[in-house]
């Protein structure tokens, strides 16, 4: 049983990690690239 929540708890803090990233990853693209195409002048 303990091994169970052992992974269960590796998985998650894998997975958070992993998720803000490619979140952040997104964000970073559309400010660097995709903004500048389009720019308010």
């Amino acid at each position: 049983m303990l091994a169970v929540v052992w992974h269960f708890w590796i998985a998650v803090a894998l997975a958070v990690p992993a998720v803000l990233l490619v979140i952040g990853t997104i964000v970073g693209y559309v400010i660097k690239v995709v903004l500048p195409r389009y720019s308010r002048r």
